[in-house]
């Protein structure tokens, strides 16, 4: 095939598409014969992936990754910010955490370059293998006051001779303004390497934005690629927990209502996702005492900061909440912080979360963890109590946890006889395993005592997937121009 030159989709803002329409383009290029591989030189998110080989990226380049057909590895996203307290988050480079920063000490001046190798060695091995390299930049690239400190976006695109696609969000208003203003605050070598712009999130008859769209490159100088509508019809794992604000609310007659305790630090909110497809399912998030109590199955999910949560869940009364649902036979689950969480004790003798030594748990199982400096990041296979049917997900967790001698666990892991979690009895389990809730065998379990009979065949997870990508690649294929892409991106 031939080479083509890396694109990066760049923002005039967070939340404004960059990730799914790369997602796309991962795919497009994908079924064009091409073998593209995603880069993220840095991300910050809650939602990571462990990789095959045992690290740790942003759950946006797994799931680019996976658009394009191809394992997820470090050098896609080789600097990994995981917030863990208001100005303060953990550091992960190559897949390993290194320590928490703050703000000021991450993104001063001094030391940059050291990062700025690493993300320039990550994005050569990338290089060398893949053909063409679908960049995303990180929030807006109009940031002239951390100019000299940006690792991710003109100076990246730079470095990698990238072409660059602005990506602008018409939905949150002041398109025109943000689109101009992100171009116009670049110096005249960056100015030149954007070559288009695309238009995100039109809500409306597009036929009304037809003179816009010609105003806006009579204004920018740069071509519009395309418009681009909301999808809503279409999903993608989301990366940012903004698009829990999206997901259902409240009860629903006639399904099994799920609620998902919002916790402040959540993470890897993905892990619910099938469950939200199933039919005979209501699940959202909430932090309201009132539907914890009317909920019929409450799972308390990951966390980047298990005690401070911990501490939030008593102050604000759904601790209490919990335990009572329990009490009144709802069945209560929690996943890897979670599951911490339930048990009968959390440590942190090395103050790897901050100053809180320790905290009782909701003691609903009979367990107590001791967090601890080494990160566990692995994929697994295992099987679920006493079933034969093969599952699958991965662990990322800071901690051990130690069960009673006399207590049962939840999974055997498959490669080495381990087991993971707790079962106190058949309403009330926890795991470390994130992707617990993709596998059929565990759904049916959780849902089971809720369903007077099994409704349809089993979600094959993995196809729709593949289907979702299909469809985004349909899409953007549809509403963007990707003859004139090629063009961009074939000059060399």
């Amino acid at each position: 095939m031939k080479h083509l030159s890396p694109i990066m989709l760049a923002g005039t803002g967070s939340d404004v598409g960059k990730s799914l329409i790369a997602t796309g383009l991962c795919r497009i290029f994908r079924q064009d014969g091409y073998s593209p591989a995603p880069f993220k030189a840095q991300n910050m998110a809650l939602n990571s992936y462990a990789t095959p080989d045992g690290f740790e990226i942003g759950r946006a380049q797994a799931v680019q990754a996976e658009a394009a057909g191809i394992p997820c590895s470090t050098d896609m996203n080789p600097i990994l910010l995981k917030p863990s307290g208001e100005h303060t988050s953990q550091v992960v480079l190559n897949g390993k955490p290194v320590g928490n920063r703050n703000a000021y000490e991450y993104f001063r001046k001094e030391g940059r370059e050291e990062l700025r190798t690493l993300v320039h060695e990550a994005f050569d091995r990338l290089a060398s293998r893949f053909n063409p390299i679908v960049m995303e930049g990180a929030g807006s690239i109009s940031e002239i006051n951390l100019k000299d400190s940006d690792l991710v976006n003109m100076p990246m695109a730079r470095y990698a001779d990238a072409d660059v696609i602005l990506v602008a969000d018409i939905d949150r208003g002041g398109v025109f303004a943000s689109a101009y203003g992100s171009i116009m605050l670049q110096d005249e070598e960056d100015r030149r390497r954007i070559k288009g712009i695309i238009v995100n999130k039109f809500r409306g008859d597009m036929r009304l934005f037809e003179s816009g769209r010609r105003l806006m490159e009579d204004v920018c100088g740069v071509p519009v690629l395309g418009v681009v509508p909301y999808a809503p019809d279409i999903h993608i794992e989301e990366e940012d927990s903004v698009a829990l604000g999206l997901k259902a609310t409240g009860m629903a007659r006639d399904k099994v209502n799920i609620a998902i305790v919002l916790l402040r630090h959540i993470s890897n909110f993905t892990d619910f996702n099938v469950l939200e497809r199933n039919p005979d399912v209501n699940l959202f998030y909430t932090n309201n005492v009132d539907d914890i109590q009317q909920a019929d199955i409450i799972i308390i999910p990951g966390s980047k900061s298990t005690l401070s949560d911990l501490c939030e869940l008593r102050r604000n009364g759904l601790a209490q909440a919990i335990l009572r649902a329990r009490r009144e036979g709802k069945t209560v689950i929690g996943i890897c912080g979670g599951y911490q969480i339930m048990g009968m004790e959390i440590c942190d003798p090395e103050g790897i979360e901050g100053s809180i030594e320790s905290l009782p748990g909701l003691g609903l199982l009979p367990t107590r963890t001791i967090l601890e400096s080494d990160k566990v990041t692995r994929q697994v296979q295992f099987r679920f109590l006493d079933s034969d049917a093969p599952c699958k997900g991965y662990e990322i967790h800071n901690g051990r946890t130690v069960r009673e001698a006399d207590s049962r666990p939840l999974n055997s892991i498959n490669d080495d006889g381990r087991t993971d979690g707790c079962i106190a009895d058949d309403r009330c389990f926890g795991s470390y395993i994130h992707g617990l809730l993709d596998n059929p065998t565990v759904i049916d379990f959780l849902l089971q005592p809720y369903l007077k009979e099994k409704s349809g065949k089993d979600f094959d997870y993995t196809a729709y997937k593949e289907e979702q990508y299909n469809l985004l690649a349909a899409h953007l294929r549809k509403h963007i121009d990707i003859d004139r892409l090629y063009s961009i991106m074939g000059r060399k």
